[in-house]
């Protein structure tokens, strides 16, 4: 599911077991990235693969990229996987108004 900045910001706030995941590469990571959020890279398939499964089904993943587009497509293979509460950034990190680290 897609949420404007505001809606996946104030759901980033406000559940403790939300888990961001930024699917860009890392070096894009590495020039900056939300705070606590963990790097799995959708352009590397088979780690990508790996990766969601061992993702918790249960949990709530907010998913980010550079411009929602990687991002959307990740919450739709997560979906695939059987995690349905995944959440996609409208506009990814290009649109966010929060804090990034680097």
């Amino acid at each position: 599911m897609d949420l404007s900045q505001n809606e996946w910001a104030a759901m980033y706030q406000s559940k403790e077991e939300t888990i961001l995941l930024d699917v860009r590469t890392l070096e894009e990571y590495n020039q900056g990235h939300i705070p606590n959020a963990k790097l799995i890279d959708i352009q590397n398939p088979p780690n990508f693969l790996h990766e969601l499964e061992l993702l918790n089904p249960s949990k709530t993943y907010l998913v980010y990229c550079r411009s929602g587009a990687r991002s959307s497509q990740a919450c739709i293979l997560m979906k695939n996987k059987g995690i349905e509460n995944c959440f996609n950034l409208l506009g990814g990190l290009n649109q966010w108004n929060g804090e990034i680290v680097t």
